[in-house]
């Protein structure tokens, strides 16, 4: 697996950086984006003349210390403002957390900063806030915790408090539920301070648990289907029947992958090939020795040896098991499979190494041909839409530079050009299939919030959330300490040391805006 260095010139900057040559260059400009602030599909990367395609290097024949050629911006150029525009770049903490209005932390009652993180993180999906919010039981049903329903209630109970406040929110209830349902939550260490648990663990039961009481909406296509001089019966019964075209609650909708896998065994080729479904709400990063960018340890699962029973042989054989995405859903969650048991020491230990992660994830390539294809046509508008943004954009600057008495040949214009733009307004298009709420319909996606672990053990160390908050600006969830981060140093928990590292990274659609 050739690794070079590489040199990479944009405008007046430069970058030294790495390159595997095993992997599409699409990662080499994730890592650009992670430096330059310049996403990939903006960006034009040229060598000797050549053109660097997304997905492979074609007849360039890689070698150390090139010089690639960077082209593009980092955003569309807006008009210039007509009143003078403080930056939040230049805004005081204070002038920060009131731009973008703070939202409220959770007070941490003796190493319960996985629950706090966790929370954080589910919190920034609004689908998922609205169906608890429609959730109309009470914590305790006939008088008893029982695990779905208490759950439920108790986070739909603690996201509510979270919005009455602006100070640090106590969550005892929701935490005594917690013990209730699983004790081992509750255990204790010899201090008598609850022991840390494992964030991931806790996310993938209460994920769990909110599936089988969130009830799921149902689908545009079905919703649509109107009947001339309908009764109050007959869209009674149409609403019933819209529902069948769901998935049956929340969290399948908007959480749920489907995989596919085709096995076929090695050690006897003449063996019909075998076909399953996988059922799935977050996929596994698993990180090894070659393992540098996310998307490598993605990769490496989709296609792997697996032993198991062989029905003509009668033994346990060989099998390879060939993995493709059948279904992506709107939220995506990915794991880092940081931790391993040393059964010496009896510790879950933690894989420290730093694995890049993209701020941007385009899963087409994980995709079955049959999912790529219906992925195909809202790809395209993105590009239509980008393209017509970009074309915009140059316009407008080829316009001001005409027009401006500034623009002197001895006179550089890099000042930031910006304007107010209110978000609230802007339209975008479905990003679901008609047929399937919840689902992503172009296999675009943005980083929408990270669960990070500080420490060398699941069982010991601090979790912390970071969720995005407006653009690239973020905002730390640190317990009840809430303080606002630009995404420069979101990109910098991808590992390699005793600093936070991503362990869980929750994936939102990216949006088409309609032109």
């Amino acid at each position: 697996m050739p690794v070079y260095k590489v040199n990479v010139k944009w405008g007046k900057e430069k970058y030294d950086v790495e390159l595997d040559s095993d992997e599409p260059p699409l990662l080499l400009k994730n890592v650009l984006y992670s430096l330059s602030g310049v996403s990939p599909e903006r960006m034009k990367l040229m060598i000797k003349g050549q053109t660097v395609k997304d997905d492979d290097w074609g007849k360039i024949r890689l070698q150390d210390n090139m010089m690639f050629m960077m082209l593009g911006s980092k955003e569309v150029l807006p008009e210039a403002p007509k009143k003078k525009t403080m930056f939040l770049e230049d805004m005081s903490d204070a002038q920060l957390a009131t731009a973008l209005e703070m939202p409220c932390g959770l007070k941490n009652l003796g190493n319960t900063c996985y629950v706090n993180a966790t929370l954080q993180c589910l919190k920034s999906v609004p689908e998922l806030r609205d169906a608890l919010n429609q959730f109309a039981g009470d914590i305790m049903l006939h008088g008893t915790i029982v695990a779905a329903h208490s759950i439920t209630a108790a986070i739909r109970e603690t996201f509510r408090g979270m919005d009455k406040t602006a100070e640090g929110y106590l969550p005892i209830i929701m935490l005594q539920v917690l013990h209730a349902v699983y004790p081992h939550y509750a255990e204790k260490a010899e201090n008598g301070v609850w022991k840390q648990q494992d964030a991931n663990e806790l996310w993938t039961q209460v994920v769990k648990l909110l599936s089988e009481k969130l009830l799921g909406q149902p689908d545009r296509l079905a919703a649509d289907v109107t009947v001339e001089g309908e009764t109050a019966d007959m869209a009674v019964e149409a609403a019933s029947v819209a529902k069948t075209y769901s998935k049956s609650n929340i969290i399948e909708q908007y959480f749920g992958l489907e995989m596919s896998n085709i096995w076929k065994c090695i050690e006897a080729p003449d063996e019909a090939e075998t076909s399953t479904v996988e059922y799935l709400f977050q996929l596994g990063c698993y990180i090894s020795q070659e393992v540098k960018y996310m998307e490598t340890g993605l990769r490496s699962r989709l296609q792997e040896q697996i032993t198991k029973q062989s029905p003509s042989l009668g033994t346990d054989a060989v099998y390879t098991r060939t993995s493709r995405v059948q279904r992506l859903p709107a939220y995506l969650t990915i794991q880092f499979v940081r931790f391993f048991y040393k059964e010496k020491e009896r510790v879950n230990a933690k894989i420290l190494k730093d694995v890049k992660f993209p701020l941007k994830l385009d899963m087409f390539e994980f995709c079955s041909p049959e999912l790529q294809q219906k992925l195909t046509p809202v790809r395209q508008k993105f590009k239509e839409v980008e393209d017509k943004l970009i074309a915009e954009a140059d316009r407008k600057k080829t316009a001001s530079i005409l027009g401006s008495e500034e623009g002197s040949e001895n006179k550089e214009s890099n000042e930031p050009i910006t304007m107010e733009v209110d978000e609230a307004k802007i339209e975008y298009e479905p990003y679901s299939f008609d047929d399937d709420v919840g689902s992503n319909n172009s296999g675009y996606y943005e980083l929408n919030a990270i669960l990070t672990h500080k420490g060398r053990s699941s069982s010991s160390g601090h979790y912390v959330a970071w969720v995005r908050r407006s653009g690239a600006y973020w905002i730390m969830f640190d317990d009840d300490k809430v303080s606002p981060v630009h995404e420069e140093d979101v990109v910098k928990l991808s590992g390699g040391g005793d600093w936070h590292s991503a362990y869980v990274l929750l994936y939102a659609p990216r949006r088409l805006q309609k032109v």
